[in-house]
């Protein structure tokens, strides 16, 4: 009986190292993800400083506030743009304005008559 408790601990013990080894894994992957993304976002940041003047990142930044998936593809675009020589750079705030205009839908003009 005792032989029978002893192989089913070792298999127990086995079964949580390997469970942990597999936990750690993860995490290691997930703190390079991490790390990774800093990165990324930290070179996109500088990128941004280059190509736009302090009041244009002002604007993006608020418009990261309320519409953050738009924020990010302009973002990506502005950069792209930039380092594909297509905008001059610096970008400021009054050609961030018609740019933005520019990718916004028309706006459909609403009246209201009373009879």
């Amino acid at each position: 009986m005792t032989e029978m408790t002893e192989a089913t601990d070792k298999e127990l013990e086995e079964i949580r190292q390997r469970k942990l080894a597999e936990l750690q894994r993860k995490m290691a992957m997930a703190e390079e993800q991490e790390r990774l993304r800093r990165e990324y976002e930290a070179k996109k940041q500088a990128l941004l400083r280059a190509i736009l003047t302090p009041e244009a990142r002002m604007r993006l930044t608020n418009i990261k506030m309320v519409r953050p998936e738009f924020a990010e593809q302009l973002e990506a675009q502005l950069i792209q743009l930039a380092q594909a020589g297509r905008i001059p750079v610096p970008i400021t705030d009054e050609q961030l304005k018609r740019i933005l205009e520019s990718l916004q839908p028309p706006r459909r003009e609403i009246r209201i008559r009373r009879v």
